[in-house]
């Protein structure tokens, strides 16, 4: 089976596109499986400029098609912040990439001490960006609606789940179990739109 390499280290992320994108046509592989050093610099100012820097690396690094995301949390209150930081928000205007996830989680809280109910509405957003040995990028998005619960719930998922509350089901991005997760979450909205084009494309790379 063709390979279609996963630009990411971010286990979390690997398991769920392991998931979401079974079926696509390609044996998915990360960078470190085949042994080649994946950095790259996120230098984009939107999650299309991000997604697209590291599909492109991904690719050229690896020599076989690669697919990439960038997604984050963006809350209303907070103008749309952690945005295209969400990896490593620190709050306001401050980033740092050694914090762990239940500081970030922390972080956000604190910011959002007070605010009532009807403030606190955000979004996750995802957009996946496939490059191709041809030098072509195909894109897809996916939007996922919610609001920023007062408290961390759940123990499924990683980085801001435990705070995303789904609304109409009452419970918080943490709280829903994977298969439950992987039919409505951003991601998942992305990767379908992404398999169906990874399946017609599965046949028109050499195997590696």
């Amino acid at each position: 089976m063709r390979q279609l390499v996963i630009a990411t280290n971010n286990q979390g992320k690997l398991r769920e596109f392991g998931e979401l994108l079974d079926g696509c046509g390609f044996e998915l592989v990360t960078p470190a499986q085949l042994g080649v050093p994946f950095d790259p610099e996120e230098t984009g100012g939107s999650f299309e400029e991000n997604a697209t820097i590291k599909a492109v690396e991904a690719m050229r690094s690896c020599g076989l098609p690669a697919l990439a995301d960038d997604s984050g949390l963006e809350i209303d209150h907070l103008g749309g912040r952690p945005g295209i930081f969400s990896a490593r928000y620190a709050g306001g205007d401050r980033t740092d990439p050694t914090l762990t996830e239940r500081q970030q989680v922390q972080i956000v809280l604190d910011e959002l001490r007070g605010v009532p109910d009807e403030q606190r509405g955000a979004r996750f957003r995802c957009v996946i960006a496939i490059a191709t040995p041809d030098g072509a990028v195909q894109r897809a998005d996916g939007v996922f609606e919610g609001r920023i619960a007062h408290e961390a719930r759940g123990e499924h998922g990683f980085g801001y789940d435990p705070i995303f509350l789904v609304p109409e089901l009452g419970v918080t991005s943490a709280e829903l179990a994977p298969d439950e997760k992987n039919k409505i979450s951003h991601r998942a909205q992305a990767a379908l739109k992404a398999r169906e084009l990874l399946r017609m494309m599965s046949g028109g790379y050499p195997t590696a």
